[in-house]
């Protein structure tokens, strides 16, 4: 423990960030980083508990108290060391992560938790600024060759835990870069791409192959994969937008998230972009849906210089703090406003979408909504809605940007020739735990196998299926488990 008093000398504190009338103007990441002092106070607050509750919270099993102890010693190096043996992407996580870890916080039962998630972020910067993190090329290798299909978090975590136990590794992206959802998904403002790219170098460099623009199951055989491989893992993402089908959805000026932040990513990367162009400048948006990839719109209409933003949300608006039925350390289903909102963004719950208007030449021009008020159970969850009487009404508007997340993976090419079984959410089928699907030699990992999730799931679901995948080829594995049950699982 750092310093024993320290959860009782010092608050909680962020960084600094670039004032929201000046970030606006770029596309740069904005939040500061701790000077020394205040990096020191921050990991003094951890109270290196008897249970610490954040390990549980965190899908990756990060070791927190570990780390802060290091942090606050400055021992950067052993800091680095405890990280990285459960989190091969800090950098991604201390940047975009909602922080799971920090709502089971013990501190945070009656005071502000722990930054967990910046102290993780300045742990990795002063890393790479030390030295600490360096490519690694096993010296001894396997022969066994693995293909990863997809360059999203969870690919990239196996892909770098199977290379260091020394099987040869190759990534098929069917984009023109590596990162899936990290490089074309996520605002610069929020994940840099030289942070990406920094990484995806140090992975080429360690020996991991990544053959960009070849879509498996369309440029290459997902059948050929098998026999050519010794293992497949299956990690593309959950891609199949929800749709919101009601009159007018073929009008020019309604588009998915992803297709709006895609080619802003590629923008801000001076890449040509291709496709219709879809900007915000000089629009009224309207963003539905109230998650992260909504304000990510948000943020990057802002920055577009929409006429307006409006953020609707089909739910009722979230409490500000715990409830009853939402005790810790359970994560908190609050209302969540990020840095997007504070740069300039109306939002409204219990909206529901009726039709997408025209003016004429196919063109969006308007919206018709509605009010909506919401039934719910004993513990506080909607069961259903119904219009409030008297409350529909027509708002300008000629981009609509649809966040509503996402349904499952596409079907068509590599999943359709593989012939993998589905789960009831029509994701692939991978057993609980070992991850193999029902076609030999091949394991799904991520969003393809559990549902759209957060990138920390990922990257933990990528380093758990590199295990098993490891195991299958080679009857053991040396690489680390989450936690001591896999230990125990796999001793019989």
């Amino acid at each position: 423990m750092g310093k024993v008093t320290g959860f009782k000398e010092y608050g909680r504190e962020l960084p600094g960030k670039v004032p929201s009338t000046e970030r606006v103007k770029n596309y740069k990441e904005f939040v500061g980083m701790y000077t020394d002092e205040k990096l020191n106070e921050q990991s003094a607050r951890c109270m290196n508990c008897g249970i610490p509750f954040c390990h549980n919270g965190c899908p990756l099993g990060n070791v927190i108290p570990e780390f802060n102890d290091a942090v606050y010693k400055k021992n950067w190096e052993e800091a680095y060391k405890i990280l990285s043996s459960t989190n091969n992407f800090p950098e991604f996580t201390g940047r975009i992560c909602p922080a799971p870890c920090e709502a089971a916080c013990v501190l945070g039962i009656n005071k502000p938790a722990i930054a967990i998630e910046e102290i993780e972020k300045h742990i990795i910067e002063i890393a790479f600024e030390k030295g600490y993190v360096k490519a690694y090329e096993p010296l001894i290798r396997s022969e066994k060759s693995i293909a990863i299909v997809g360059s999203g978090p969870a690919g990239l975590a196996a892909a770098a835990q199977l290379n260091k136990v020394g099987h040869l590794v190759t990534v098929f992206e069917r984009d023109d870069h590596p990162g899936g959802l990290l490089r074309y998904g996520i605002p610069d403002f929020k994940l840099a791409k030289e942070v990406v790219e920094r990484r995806v170098k140090l992975m080429k460099e360690s020996g991991v192959i990544f053959k960009c623009n070849t879509e498996v199951g369309k440029d290459v055989s997902a059948k050929d994969l098998v026999k050519d491989f010794d293992a497949v893992l299956l990690a593309g993402g959950s891609t199949i937008p929800r749709d919101l089908p009601i009159p007018g959805r073929e009008l020019k000026g309604v588009y998915y998230a992803m297709q709006f932040l895609k080619q802003q990513n590629k923008r801000v990367s001076s890449i040509a972009v291709t496709e219709e162009e879809i900007l915000a400048t000089g629009k009224d948006v309207v963003v539905i849906g109230g998650g992260d990839t909504g304000s990510d719109c948000v943020g990057t209409s802002n920055r577009q210089g929409a006429k307006s933003i409006t953020q609707f949300e089909l739910m009722f608006q979230p409490p500000k703090e715990r409830t009853e039925h939402m005790p810790w350390p359970n994560y908190p289903m609050v209302l969540k406003t990020t840095s997007s909102h504070e740069e300039g963004c109306q939002r409204f719950w219990g909206i529901n979408t009726k039709e997408f208007i025209g003016d004429g030449a196919g063109n969006l021009k308007e919206l018709r909504i509605v009010d909506v008020e919401w039934e719910v159970d004993f513990l506080g969850r909607p069961v259903k809605f119904k219009e409030v009487e008297g409350t529909e009404r027509i708002i300008p508007c000629q981009r609509v940007f649809l966040a509503m997340g996402f349904m499952n993976p596409q079907y068509e090419g590599m999943i359709e020739q593989l012939g993998v079984e589905l789960d009831n959410r029509k994701n692939v089928n991978a057993v609980e735990g070992k991850f193999k699907t029902t076609v030999d030699k091949v394991f799904a990992a991520g969003d393809m196998r559990r549902g759209q999730s957060l990138v920390v799931w990922a990257i933990s679901e990528g380093r758990e299926a590199a295990r098993k995948i490891d195991q299958y080829l080679m009857g053991h594995s040396v690489l680390e488990s989450k936690d001591a049950i896999n230990l125990f699982e796999d001793a019989f």
